[in-house]
């Protein structure tokens, strides 16, 4: 790849980056087609069920894609879903050459896009800046590569680890800019997962408030691009009824529970899904990492977690978090309110749980510190086929 290569897949890089927050299932991808050295078309895929990058691309250059070379960060998909194959398009527009970062890790595409455009005659190059191309779409390789999606963890407390006030448990810890910053997360996750507890403490409805994204978000993406995550509570004692908001503000919420509530068998928008728990100290506890499996095996590229000290702890022991998201107001409660966790450990069996610091950013008068535990996701054979849509 020669200095003008990497200048145009830089470009399409940027392209891509422009959907991270409206292409629900799929990967972010641009495309930037050249020809005697001018851009003649680019495009990026804008929304899920929408042209894919390539095909935007091509309806921009026209007549000028023939013999061009097209720069596109991930491999060109193959196969009929939502649309068309983007591989039929670039032959049918008789493009003399695709440079791609990388191969798409799905199975059904991985390879067999490549080869065919090989096929009728087009040359293919691929393997370049592989550390940008998993960086743009890390959750959607971690859900083909392990079948489990992307989680983050959001917490906000005290300077002494406090996440509420004694007085009154509603007040919040973290000042307006810290939460409208949430928001930001919310938007580009595919579900928001929290607890019954938290649904009956709160009343919470755990959806996208656009008003708050900041202008530039706005400016980018249309209302209707931007969907409000799939809610997942998880209700292994079947305590939310038709009285609590994420029931009746006529959005899509999972409840993950023990045994089906046919009251709510008639909300369309309210599925009801049984997945394996198991009894500890008289208590049942839902198996998180079926659940994980689950929304992978649902396309759920991403998964926000905003819930209490008890989910937030397990979720650590287990190892099943990828980012912590931690909002710190510069206040002190006290030690009568409740702690950000709550993590018994026997002495014979005690480890300290360590972190690595991503960054971190003063959000109005709070901090935010992003981490990721001090692990790597392991990739595994994976035969489960997955649509781009």
């Amino acid at each position: 790849m020669n200095n003008q290569d990497k200048i145009y897949l830089s470009r399409a890089f940027k392209l891509a980056k422009l959907g991270k927050f409206s292409t629900f299932s799929n990967p972010n991808v641009g495309c930037v087609i050249v020809k005697d050295n001018n851009i003649v078309g680019e495009g990026y895929h804008q929304y899920y069920g929408g042209n894919h990058a390539e095909i935007n691309a091509l309806m921009m250059a026209g007549k000028y894609a023939y013999g061009s070379t097209v720069y596109v960060t991930l491999e060109p998909c193959n196969y009929y879903n939502k649309t068309p194959p983007c591989t039929d398009a670039l032959i049918k527009s008789k493009v003399f050459k695709v440079i791609a970062a990388t191969l798409d890790p799905n199975p059904k595409v991985s390879g067999k896009g490549f080869n065919k455009l090989r096929s009728h005659g087009i040359l293919v190059e691929y393997g370049y800046m592989l550390d940008e191309a998993e960086k743009l779409n890390y959750d959607f390789f971690k859900r083909i590569h392990t079948g489990i999606p992307w989680v983050s963890l959001k917490l906000a407390s005290s300077l002494d680890g406090r996440v509420n006030y004694v007085f009154n448990k509603k007040k919040w810890i973290t000042s307006t800019k810290s939460r409208q910053d949430v928001q930001i997360f919310r938007a580009k996750s595919n579900v928001i997962l929290s607890t019954s507890s938290t649904v009956i403490v709160d009343n919470p409805r755990l959806t996208v408030r656009k008003s708050l994204l900041p202008k530039y978000i706005k400016n980018i993406y249309p209302t209707k691009y931007i969907k409000d995550p799939i809610r997942v509570i998880i209700d292994v004692n079947n305590r939310i009824n038709e009285n609590f908001n994420v029931i009746t503000d006529n959005k899509v919420t999972w409840l993950i529970r023990s045994i089906i509530n046919d009251n709510l068998l008639k909300l369309p928008k309210i599925k009801q899904v049984v997945l394996p728990t198991y009894l500890k100290n008289n208590k049942i506890y839902l198996d998180l990492f079926e659940l994980l499996v689950y929304l992978g095996k649902n396309e759920i590229n991403r998964v926000f977690v905003e819930a209490g000290s008890t989910l937030s702890s397990i979720l650590i022991k287990k190892e099943l978090i990828d980012e912590f998201i931690l909002y710190q107001s510069p206040t002190i409660i006290g030690a009568n309110a409740s702690s950000l966790f709550n993590i018994n450990q026997k002495y014979n069996d005690y480890k300290i749980i360590k972190f690595k610091i991503l960054d971190v950013k003063k959000i109005g008068i709070d901090i935010r510190i992003r981490l990721a535990p001090n692990k790597s996701y392991k990739k595994r054979e994976n035969n489960n086929e997955c649509n781009r849509s």
